[in-house]
């Protein structure tokens, strides 16, 4: 028997690891200024905004080494549709990446408020965290999760 993964790296050619299809989303005050930050910060790259003007109304943006997050300009809420749950600035993710300190540097350079210092965890992960200027968390470390457990075989 094999030991589970991690690493990202390992993490990644497991191949019982699916291409991500979860996509947290957030709003934002001024979304475009978000978008910017996280791009220059963390290096979160934009893959599509719709919008126009400073209204944006879905936005994409990857994570390269995996997966992404979607986020859009706060609004008010149609009509007749349930509200919104998450008000801006009340996000919180944790990202994997394989360089926390490569990351870590990026945001400081930036601007970033650092809210957790680099640190290594009892469980293995090398981790921080910072505040996005809408004052959304984001905690990036090597932790890729617990592996995945096998797929139930058809039958």
């Amino acid at each position: 028997m094999s030991s589970p993964p991690t690493t990202p790296e390992e993490h990644a050619m497991d191949d019982r690891t699916p291409t991500p299809q979860v996509w947290p989303s957030l709003r934002a005050t001024d979304a475009r200024a978000l978008i910017r930050f996280l791009v220059e910060a963390f290096g979160f790259q934009e893959v599509v905004v719709h919008g126009e003007d400073g209204f944006v109304a879905h936005a994409e943006l990857a994570w390269p080494e995996g997966g992404g997050v979607m986020l859009g300009s706060d609004r008010e809420t149609p009509e007749g549709a349930e509200p919104w749950p998450g008000r801006p600035g009340t996000f919180t993710a944790y990202v994997v990446t394989a360089d926390p300190d490569g990351v870590h540097d990026r945001a400081v350079a930036a601007g970033a408020r650092i809210t957790t210092a680099l640190t290594e965890t009892d469980y293995g992960s090398r981790d921080f965290a910072a505040a996005d200027p809408e004052g959304n968390r984001w905690y990036f470390g090597t932790y890729p999760g617990a592996p995945r457990p096998a797929a139930p075989s058809a039958g």
